[in-house]
């Protein structure tokens, strides 16, 4: 389990997921270090990171979600008000998780 963004994520070797936008270009590596829980062998819990563990990944893309509508309305007073929202992410491929 790995935290990025503010979000917690179960990474294994060779998955892609998406995070919230990060500076660096695309493939670059970047190491994420707050790794919350190690499991392999033996199951190492972090308080709160676990010591010396990190995970290698690879950026793959940068991009934007697909678009959620906010509606927002009061009943009988004529009153609605719509906006939309896309959220830019980083799409990360790992590469290695050491421990």
């Amino acid at each position: 389990i790995v935290r990025t963004g503010g979000k917690q994520y179960r990474v294994e070797a060779g998955d892609t997921i998406h995070v919230e936008r990060l500076t660096a270009p695309v493939g670059e590596r970047v190491s994420l270090d707050d790794v919350l829980l190690l499991s392999g062998d033996e199951t190492r819990v972090g308080a709160p990171c676990v010591e010396g563990a990190s995970v290698v990944s690879s950026i793959v893309a940068h991009g934007r979600d697909s678009k959620v509508r906010v509606f927002k309305s009061k009943r009988r007073k004529q009153y609605r008000r719509t906006r939309g929202h896309r959220q830019a992410y980083t799409a990360l491929r790992i590469d290695e998780v050491r421990g």
